[in-house]
Protein backbone atom coordinates (compact mmCIF):
# COMPACT_ATOMS: atom_id res chain seq x y z
CA UNK A 1 0.00 0.00 0.00
CA UNK A 2 2.65 2.74 0.92
CA UNK A 3 3.84 1.75 -2.82
CA UNK A 4 1.08 3.06 -4.09
CA UNK A 5 1.22 6.62 -2.22
CA UNK A 6 4.75 7.08 -3.20
CA UNK A 7 3.52 6.67 -6.83
CA UNK A 8 0.57 8.68 -6.09
CA UNK A 9 2.98 11.07 -4.44
CA UNK A 10 5.47 10.94 -7.64
CA UNK A 11 3.03 12.04 -9.85
CA UNK A 12 1.42 14.72 -8.42
CA UNK A 13 4.84 16.37 -7.68
CA UNK A 14 5.74 15.81 -11.94
CA UNK A 15 2.12 17.40 -12.47
CA UNK A 16 3.03 20.65 -10.61
CA UNK A 17 6.20 20.49 -12.35
CA UNK A 18 4.84 20.01 -15.71
CA UNK A 19 2.08 22.56 -15.35
CA UNK A 20 5.11 25.21 -13.79
CA UNK A 21 6.82 24.72 -16.65
CA UNK A 22 3.64 25.18 -19.14
CA UNK A 23 3.29 28.39 -17.63
CA UNK A 24 6.60 30.12 -18.02
CA UNK A 25 6.34 28.74 -21.23
CA UNK A 26 3.11 30.59 -22.09
CA UNK A 27 5.03 33.63 -20.12
CA UNK A 28 7.76 33.40 -22.57
CA UNK A 29 5.57 33.67 -25.55
CA UNK A 30 2.55 35.28 -24.68
CA UNK A 31 3.97 38.36 -22.09
CA UNK A 32 4.68 41.46 -23.82
CA UNK A 33 8.50 42.34 -24.65
CA UNK A 34 9.82 45.40 -22.91
CA UNK A 35 13.39 46.51 -21.98
CA UNK A 36 14.94 47.85 -18.14
CA UNK A 37 17.21 50.18 -18.55
CA UNK A 38 20.44 48.26 -16.62
CA UNK A 39 22.42 49.74 -13.69
CA UNK A 40 26.50 48.43 -14.16
CA UNK A 41 27.73 45.68 -11.56
CA UNK A 42 30.33 44.02 -11.50
CA UNK A 43 29.96 40.23 -13.28
CA UNK A 44 32.12 37.97 -12.07
CA UNK A 45 31.31 35.31 -8.96
CA UNK A 46 34.57 32.85 -8.24
CA UNK A 47 32.02 30.17 -6.67
CA UNK A 48 29.04 30.22 -9.64
CA UNK A 49 31.30 30.91 -12.34
CA UNK A 50 30.51 34.04 -14.87
CA UNK A 51 27.39 35.63 -14.16
CA UNK A 52 26.40 39.44 -14.64
CA UNK A 53 24.67 41.01 -11.58
CA UNK A 54 21.69 42.80 -12.72
CA UNK A 55 20.62 45.91 -10.96
CA UNK A 56 17.72 48.46 -13.06
CA UNK A 57 17.58 51.70 -13.00
CA UNK A 58 13.33 51.43 -12.45
CA UNK A 59 14.67 49.66 -9.02
CA UNK A 60 16.11 52.66 -8.32
CA UNK A 61 13.09 55.16 -9.34
CA UNK A 62 10.34 52.81 -7.29
CA UNK A 63 12.86 52.42 -4.09
CA UNK A 64 13.35 56.77 -4.46
CA UNK A 65 9.23 56.98 -4.39
CA UNK A 66 8.87 54.29 -1.94
CA UNK A 67 11.40 55.95 0.31
CA UNK A 68 9.56 59.10 -0.15
CA UNK A 69 5.94 57.65 0.78
CA UNK A 70 7.11 55.66 3.87
CA UNK A 71 9.14 58.82 5.65
CA UNK A 72 12.60 57.11 4.61
CA UNK A 73 12.04 53.38 6.41
CA UNK A 74 11.62 50.35 4.00
CA UNK A 75 10.07 47.35 5.13
CA UNK A 76 12.09 44.57 5.16
CA UNK A 77 10.00 41.91 2.48
CA UNK A 78 7.05 43.04 0.85
CA UNK A 79 5.60 43.19 -3.05
CA UNK A 80 4.21 45.56 -4.78
CA UNK A 81 3.72 47.14 -8.49
CA UNK A 82 4.83 50.17 -10.13
CA UNK A 83 3.02 51.60 -13.08
CA UNK A 84 5.14 52.18 -16.12
CA UNK A 85 4.75 53.57 -19.71
CA UNK A 86 6.79 52.84 -22.70
CA UNK A 87 8.67 55.01 -24.64
CA UNK A 88 8.57 54.19 -28.70
CA UNK A 89 11.38 51.66 -28.11
CA UNK A 90 9.58 49.55 -25.15
CA UNK A 91 11.89 51.15 -22.43
CA UNK A 92 9.91 51.01 -19.60
CA UNK A 93 10.02 54.34 -17.29
CA UNK A 94 8.32 54.68 -14.10
CA UNK A 95 5.39 57.13 -13.43
CA UNK A 96 4.22 55.95 -10.36
CA UNK A 97 3.35 53.40 -7.65
CA UNK A 98 0.16 51.63 -7.77
CA UNK A 99 -1.18 52.48 -4.63
CA UNK A 100 -4.51 54.28 -5.36
CA UNK A 101 -3.69 54.98 -8.92
CA UNK A 102 -4.95 53.06 -11.96
CA UNK A 103 -3.24 52.76 -15.05
CA UNK A 104 -4.06 54.29 -18.56
CA UNK A 105 -4.44 52.21 -21.33
CA UNK A 106 -0.69 53.30 -22.74
CA UNK A 107 0.63 51.97 -19.26
CA UNK A 108 1.90 48.47 -17.70
CA UNK A 109 1.82 46.96 -13.99
CA UNK A 110 5.28 45.73 -12.89
CA UNK A 111 5.65 43.35 -9.84
CA UNK A 112 8.40 44.13 -7.94
CA UNK A 113 9.68 42.76 -4.68
CA UNK A 114 11.41 43.84 -1.61
CA UNK A 115 14.11 42.52 0.22
CA UNK A 116 16.42 43.71 2.44
CA UNK A 117 15.65 47.02 2.33
CA UNK A 118 16.13 46.72 -1.99
CA UNK A 119 13.62 46.63 -5.01
CA UNK A 120 14.14 43.61 -7.08
CA UNK A 121 12.30 42.35 -10.13
CA UNK A 122 12.13 38.36 -11.55
CA UNK A 123 15.93 38.36 -11.14
CA UNK A 124 18.96 39.83 -9.77
CA UNK A 125 21.48 37.93 -11.82
CA UNK A 126 22.38 36.48 -15.69
CA UNK A 127 23.85 34.05 -15.82
CA UNK A 128 26.28 33.06 -19.05
CA UNK A 129 29.02 30.11 -20.42
CA UNK A 130 32.38 30.64 -18.12
CA UNK A 131 34.69 33.00 -20.51
CA UNK A 132 31.93 34.48 -22.47
CA UNK A 133 31.64 37.85 -20.55
CA UNK A 134 33.15 39.93 -23.62
CA UNK A 135 29.82 38.98 -25.18
CA UNK A 136 27.56 41.07 -22.61
CA UNK A 137 29.96 43.73 -21.93
CA UNK A 138 27.82 46.34 -23.72
CA UNK A 139 24.38 45.18 -21.99
CA UNK A 140 22.55 48.56 -21.67
CA UNK A 141 19.05 46.90 -20.81
CA UNK A 142 17.23 43.59 -19.70
CA UNK A 143 14.56 42.58 -21.45
CA UNK A 144 11.93 40.81 -20.10
CA UNK A 145 8.27 39.21 -21.04
CA UNK A 146 5.23 40.97 -18.82
CA UNK A 147 2.80 38.60 -18.34
CA UNK A 148 -1.11 40.59 -17.47
CA UNK A 149 -0.65 39.75 -13.55
CA UNK A 150 2.57 41.81 -14.31
CA UNK A 151 5.04 39.27 -13.62
CA UNK A 152 8.37 39.84 -14.83
CA UNK A 153 10.51 37.16 -17.17
CA UNK A 154 13.65 37.81 -18.34
CA UNK A 155 14.44 37.05 -21.68
CA UNK A 156 17.94 38.43 -23.00
CA UNK A 157 20.28 41.26 -22.22
CA UNK A 158 20.39 43.57 -25.71
CA UNK A 159 23.04 46.74 -26.09
CA UNK A 160 22.05 50.63 -26.63
CA UNK A 161 20.84 50.13 -29.84
CA UNK A 162 18.20 46.96 -28.44
CA UNK A 163 20.28 44.61 -30.33
CA UNK A 164 20.25 40.94 -27.94
CA UNK A 165 23.93 39.72 -27.20
CA UNK A 166 24.93 36.28 -26.87
CA UNK A 167 23.96 33.51 -28.76
CA UNK A 168 20.29 33.59 -30.65
CA UNK A 169 17.40 31.78 -28.48
CA UNK A 170 14.67 29.52 -30.02
CA UNK A 171 11.01 30.98 -30.42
Amino acid sequence: MSRVWIVIGWLLVSVMVNLAIVAKERHWHAGQLIYLELVPVDPRSLIQGDYMALRFALANDIQHALEGQDGGVLASAADGHAIVALDDRGIARFETLQRGHKQAQDQIVLTYRLREGRVKFATDAFFFQEGHAQRFENARYGAFRVNPAGELLLVGLHDERLQRLGPALAN
